[in-house]
């Protein structure tokens, strides 16, 4: 009892905005784990919600990276929609050498950059949120053409970005962020499941 008690007491404490926040994102991460489409429009409603949040919580590499995934979110709702007509749904790919290489250089030079940029600012962790965001930018890049290894990404990010939540006190999105991490792992194992379906 005291705990239901507890709960109910921290929750009463989450503002409005961040519950919305996390139900939506929520939503978004599942559908897209299970390979459906209508993550997209979840995703742009999560992902404007926290353009807001992470304002005022100054983390304004994340404010940022939010108006990049409204644009990939429309253009992955754009991409999904682009199957042939004898298939189901756009098709899984695996990540190419050139892929990893070409992301593993931006993703130094992004953070370098926005990082050296965001420490002259009230910004929070400059570039450990740089880095995050940085790898944030790829995974979505990779989720929206169907490459399957995006899940791993996210995994790897999603855990930093649990302990960036709880030291803000954004504790909602850290717990968001932790399912988060749960659903990639299931979105990685059923995308892998589809992968093999298509070359067999």
């Amino acid at each position: 009892m005291e705990t239901f008690h507890a709960v109910t007491e921290w929750l009463k404490h989450q503002t409005l905005l961040e519950t919305l926040g996390v139900i939506t994102g929520l939503w978004c991460v599942y559908l897209a784990a299970r390979n459906n489409i209508l993550n997209w429009p979840f995703a742009i409603v999560s992902v404007g919600i926290y353009i807001f949040i992470f304002f005022d919580a100054r983390l304004y590499a994340d404010m940022g990276l939010q108006f990049y995934f409204m644009a990939m979110n429309i253009y992955g709702w754009y991409y999904w929609s682009r199957k042939t007509t004898t298939e189901k749904k756009t098709p899984v790919v695996l990540i190419t050498k050139k892929e990893i290489i070409f992301s593993v250089i931006a993703i130094i030079i992004f953070t370098f950059i926005l990082g050296s940029l965001l420490k002259y600012t009230p910004a929070s962790y400059p570039y450990l949120d740089s880095f995050c965001t940085a790898c944030s930018l790829v995974a979505q890049v990779f989720l929206a053409r169907k490459v399957l290894e995006n899940w791993l990404i996210w995994i790897f990010v999603d855990i930093i970005y649990v302990g960036i939540y709880i030291f803000k006190n954004l504790h909602l999105t850290a717990i968001m962020y932790a399912i988060y991490v749960a659903i990639a792992l299931l979105g990685y194992i059923d995308w892998k499941k589809d992968y093999k379906k298509q070359v067999v």
